[in-house]
């Protein structure tokens, strides 16, 4: 038997009230693992105070990392080169772990057979009562890329350590887990994804996706265009079923990028320059595959100018 922990908790925390972080710990804690089952790491991304003295009672539980404001991808990529587990789970930390749920995705890693990822989902209303025993599937990572859509948040699965390699997250972007998941899926010969809400995704003003100011929306676009690029530059190198995979992914993500350019700008200049430069890497028109409904009516009206007005209007009246 390793006497490895079985599952590292990394949680990245920066300048988060205090409560929530407790909470987030104690959800852990709740859970059936023992003390060397479990490793709780703390990753404090340059807080304006250290957070540590608010944990006496908990301090014993965890591994406290204090280091110089990097961003999110900074302190995970921190957090996975300091854990030792044999699987690894990400939570923010106004986040927390729903037990009785999660208990249920710990057996399926436990248990499985040569599992390397069990992907659960998330809400944002946790007294509300769930079924436990939802179906699962069961798929290599390029055959779950290439049939469904995909939830990129890194909190959503538990994952084998051995499957991440060399893999990190990107500094100094933003949508980091647009980037991290789908290299980490396609790298997974075994994946089970369950719809059961195991995590507790907490809504806050001043988040990331709610900040309105022009800057910050040219930021988000301009790193959701780096990810498309990369990402697409990293398939044409792959096996062909991963190709395909991979492509699929990437053409989804052009189709959230042109409706946010029309959302979050407004901007016909925008959206006509930024299509362009789409053009320049054979990345638009989009392809129309029957992915999804809505994947094929999206690239059938965004082809043309002509369409492509109607769909602005459509996009607009969205808030």
């Amino acid at each position: 038997m390793s006497d490895k922990p079985f599952i590292s908790f990394i949680i990245t925390y920066y300048n988060l009230p205090v409560p929530h972080l407790r909470e987030c710990i104690g959800s852990i804690l709740s859970l059936s693992l023992s003390a060397k089952e479990r490793e709780i790491i703390l990753v404090d991304d340059g807080s304006s105070h250290c957070v540590l003295d608010a944990l006496e009672d908990m301090k014993d539980e965890i591994v406290y990392i204090r280091q110089k404001n990097g961003g999110l991808s900074s302190a995970r990529n921190r957090g996975i080169d300091c854990s030792t587990g044999r699987y690894i789970q990400f939570i923010d930390a106004d986040d927390y772990i729903i037990t009785s749920a999660y208990e249920q995705c710990i057996d399926l890693v436990r248990y499985t057979k040569d599992v390397e990822m069990v992907m659960f989902d998330y809400t944002t209303n946790p007294s509300k009562k769930q079924q436990l025993s939802n179906p699962l599937q069961e798929d290599t990572g390029t055959s779950f890329l290439l049939h469904h859509n995909l939830h990129a948040s890194a909190c959503g699965y538990i994952f084998k350590r051995t499957t991440l390699g060399s893999l990190r997250f990107t500094q100094k972007i933003y949508h980091e887990d647009e980037d991290f998941t789908p290299q980490l899926v396609i790298r997974s010969e075994k994946i089970l994804s369950t719809e059961i809400k195991a995590y507790f995704y907490r809504k806050r003003r001043g988040s990331i996706m709610q900040k309105k100011n022009p800057k910050h929306i040219i930021k988000r676009l301009d790193d959701t265009e780096y990810v498309i690029l990369h990402l697409n530059h990293l398939l044409q190198n792959m096996p062909q079923p991963d190709k395909l995979a991979m492509q699929r992914r990437v053409n989804q993500l052009i189709m959230d990028y042109i409706f946010n350019i029309v959302r979050l700008t407004r901007s016909e200049r925008q959206l006509n320059k930024r299509l362009q430069r789409l053009e320049q890497y054979s990345l638009f028109p989009l392809p129309q595959k029957n992915y999804t409904k809505k994947y094929y009516l999206f690239s059938l009206l965004s082809k043309y100018r002509v369409s492509r007005k109607i769909l602005n209007l459509v996009i607009k009246t969205i808030p």
